[in-house]
């Protein structure tokens, strides 16, 4: 029995033609008495169905713990046609901050179409943020392991330390708690 590998609007690579589309639709087929599909059909758009081995699904980057990444969805508002002046026609970012594929920053067609390439900006700027905080904290800690930093980059630590202070202050994080008495004292 087949289990369906990929689902629709998700972004893959086609093996056999060489380019990345989208799943329009996912098409089981069933057999009479059997309780689940035979085989996945998964149609992309490109004249002909494919099946499971011949796509290959986007990969999140090994060197990002966080694996927040950037997928494309379909613009169900607007055809190629009338978006064709974005940076990617018929689809807009979604940037996923899970794991799972759940959650995380999304916007409305009309705003996306009002500034696509600021709204692409924004996109790549958020799905960057846990690399910028992780370099805002090891500049952070900068002046405790060194005190011989020329005064220019201690004051880029010290506005580093202000700045994951602010992030991490709606965490509850005791951590954070500590590092505020430090600094105020």
């Amino acid at each position: 029995m087949a289990k369906a590998i990929y689902h629709k609007h998700q972004r893959v690579y086609v093996k056999p033609v060489g380019t990345w589309a989208l799943i329009e639709q996912v098409k089981p087929q069933w057999v009479k008495d059997v309780e689940e599909p035979v085989r996945i059909y998964y149609d992309c758009g490109l004249g002909r169905d494919f099946v499971t081995s011949e796509l290959a699904a986007e990969q999140i980057e090994a060197h990002d713990p966080d694996g927040w990444r950037i997928l494309r969805a379909r613009n169900k508002w607007q055809s190629e046609a009338e978006c064709a002046h974005h940076p990617h026609p018929g689809t807009y970012p979604v940037v996923v901050t899970d794991k799972q594929n759940w959650g995380g920053w999304r916007v409305p067609g009309a705003e996306y179409d009002r500034d696509p390439n600021n709204i692409e900006f924004q996109a790549r700027l958020i799905e960057s943020a846990p690399a910028l905080l992780r370099l805002a904290e090891r500049f952070s800690e900068l002046p405790g392991a060194s005190s011989d930093l020329p005064e220019d980059i201690l004051a880029l630590c010290l506005k580093a330390r202000d700045r994951v202070i602010a992030v991490r202050a709606n965490a509850d994080d005791p951590v954070v708690l500590d590092r505020r008495a430090d600094s105020a004292a």
